[in-house]
C-alpha cells in the first residue's frame, strides 16, 4: 500500500510486494539493469512506474527490482495472475538485454563485495547515508529478495489486536517460507540465510532491528516512546540532518507504519512463484484472523521468548520442536508438551478456510518441505558444483516464468 487515501479497518484490504533479482540469461549472475528497465518501459527514470493493478519500483541496489500492488486491494483473489502478467512482461522486456528475473530469498553464487551497485537516481542521498553508515556491499543489504504483507488499522485498539496477532504468528514463518539456503556456492547450518544476514545488518545500532520480534505495545503512543524515540536517538550521531529519522527506519520483521495506519510484514523469504506467494500470504492472512479472537485473554509473550522460536524455525524449519507452554495454549495446544512447528502450522490450517489452490499449494509446502529444504535435497550436498547451482536454479527461474511450483525429485 503506498498512497494513504483513506483509513482501512483490519483486514479490509491488503497490499504485497515482491522482490526480484535481476540476472543474466546465461550466466545467472546479477545484472544491475533495473534503471535501464524502466527507461526501456516508459522511456524516461522514475523510481516507481504503475502498470495496472501492479506497480514496479527501484530497490537500493540496481539488480533488484520490487513489484507491488499500486493500491490497498480488497483480497488476494488473482493476484497471483496479476503479478505473473507483469513478470512475463518485465522478461520480455529484459529478454533484448539478454536478462530474465531469478526467484528465491538469495543468489546463491553472487559476491556482494564484487556485484552490488546502488541505485544511483531518485533517493539516492538516502541509499548513500545507509551506505556511509553500514556499508551496504554485504549478503544482508544486496542478496535478500523478499515478500512484503502490509495489513491496514482503524485506530489504536485494531493497532493493538493486529500488532499482537502478527507479533505471535511471526515465529512461525520462516519454517513455512525460507528459500535461501545457500549463499556463495555454499550452504550453512541455516535454511534461512536471508533472515540470519538481515538480523546482523544493522549491528552497529541494534536498537533498529531490535529481537526482530518487535515489542508488545499498546498503542501509537507507546509505540513511539518504546522504538521510534530508542532508534532515533541512537541513529541521531551517524545522522546529523534527520534525513533517516523516519518510520521506514525501523528494520524490525515487522513495521508499523503509521503515516498509513499499516503494519508490514517483511520476514517471509521470496519463493519460486507468485502462486506460491500469494497462497503463504493468504494463509498468514487466515491465521492472523484465527488468533486474533485467542489474545483477548492472552497475556502478551515478550520478544525474546518468542525470538528463540523464531530462530529455530529460520534454523532448522518446521520440524522444530516447540515446548513454551503460554505460545502452545495460544493455538489450544497446550496439552502438549512439546510440538513441531509442522503441526503448529497444520493445526491453525484445520481452522482455517483457503480456497482450494492455495491449500493445495500450502499442503504440499508442509508435506514436502520448505523450498529450501526441497532445493537443498534436489541437489545433494556431496554433488555441488557451480555448475549444478545453476542448473538447479534455472529450474526456478522457469517456476516463475510458468507461475508453477518447485517440486521435490
Amino acid at each position: 500500500m503506498t498512497k494513504k487515501t483513506k483509513t482501512y479497518s483490519l483486514f479490509e484490504c491488503i497490499g504485497i510486494e515482491l522482490e526480484y533479482m535481476i540476472v543474466n540469461r546465461k550466466t545467472l549472475m546479477p545484472a544491475p539493469i533495473s534503471d535501464q528497465l524502466i527507461i526501456k518501459k516508459i522511456g524516461q527514470i522514475t523510481d516507481e512506474l504503475e502498470n495496472g493493478n501492479i506497480s514496479w519500483s527501484n530497490e537500493l541496489v540496481l539488480h533488484v527490482l520490487e513489484l507491488k500492488t499500486t493500491k490497498p486491494m480488497p483480497g488476494l483473489e488473482g493476484l497471483s495472475d496479476d503479478f505473473h502478467e507483469n513478470i512475463k512482461e518485465i522478461n520480455g522486456i529484459l529478454a533484448e538485454m539478454d536478462c530474465q528475473l531469478m526467484p528465491t530469498a538469495m543468489h546463491p553464487l553472487m559476491n556482494p563485495l564484487m556485484d552490488v551497485k546502488l541505485w544511483p537516481h531518485d533517493r539516492n542521498e538516502i541509499y548513500s547515508r545507509y551506505n556511509e553508515i553500514f556499508n551496504c556491499k554485504g549478503h544482508g543489504w544486496g542478496n535478500l529478495q523478499s515478500m512484503h504483507i502490509n495489513f491496514p488499522f482503524a485506530n489504536d485498539k485494531e493497532f493493538y489486536s493486529l500488532h499482537e496477532a502478527i507479533r505471535h504468528i511471526m515465529p512461525l514463518i520462516p519454517a513455512l517460507t525460507a528459500s535461501s539456503p545457500i549463499f556463495e556456492g555454499n550452504g550453512s547450518d541455516i535454511l534461512d540465510n536471508r533472515l540470519a544476514f538481515y538480523e546482523k545488518n544493522q549491528k552497529k545500532i541494534p536498537s533498529i532491528t531490535g529481537k526482530v520480534i518487535p515489542e508488545s505495545v499498546a498503542n501509537k503512543s507507546e509505540y513511539e516512546e518504546v522504538i521510534f524515540k530508542k532508534i532515533f536517538q541512537d541513529i541521531a550521531p551517524y545522522d546529523k540532518d534527520k534525513s533517516l529519522q523516519y518510520e521506514w527506519l525501523n528494520s524490525r520483521g515487522a513495521i508499523a507504519r503509521f503515516d498509513r495506519n499499516a503494519i508490514e510484514i517483511r520476514i517471509i523469504d521470496l519463493q519460486e512463484c507468485p502462486a506460491a506467494d500469494i497462497a503463504i500470504a493468504e494463509f498468514i492472512v487466515q491465521a492472523l484472523k484465527y488468533i486474533i479472537p485467542k489474545l483477548d485473554d492472552f497475556n502478551p509473550i515478550d520478544e525474546f521468548q518468542l525470538y528463540d522460536i523464531y530462530r529455530l524455525a529460520l534454523e532448522k524449519g518446521a520440524k522444530s520442536n516447540v515446548s513454551n507452554q503460554n505460545y502452545l495454549q495460544l493455538f489450544g495446544l497446550e496439552n502438549e508438551s512439546s510440538i513441531s512447528i509442522e503441526q503448529i502450522w497444520r493445526s491453525i490450517l484445520k481452522h482455517v478456510y483457503l480456497s482450494e489452490d492455495k491449500k493445495q499449494i500450502i499442503e504440499y509446502i508442509l508435506d514436502n518441505g520448505n523450498l529450501s529444504q526441497r532445493i537443498l535435497s534436489n541437489l545433494k550436498k556431496e554433488n555441488w558444483s557451480e555448475k549444478n547451482i545453476k542448473s538447479e536454479y534455472e529450474l526456478l527461474v522457469n517456476c516463475l516464468k510458468e507461475n508453477k511450483l518447485y517440486e521435490l525429485r
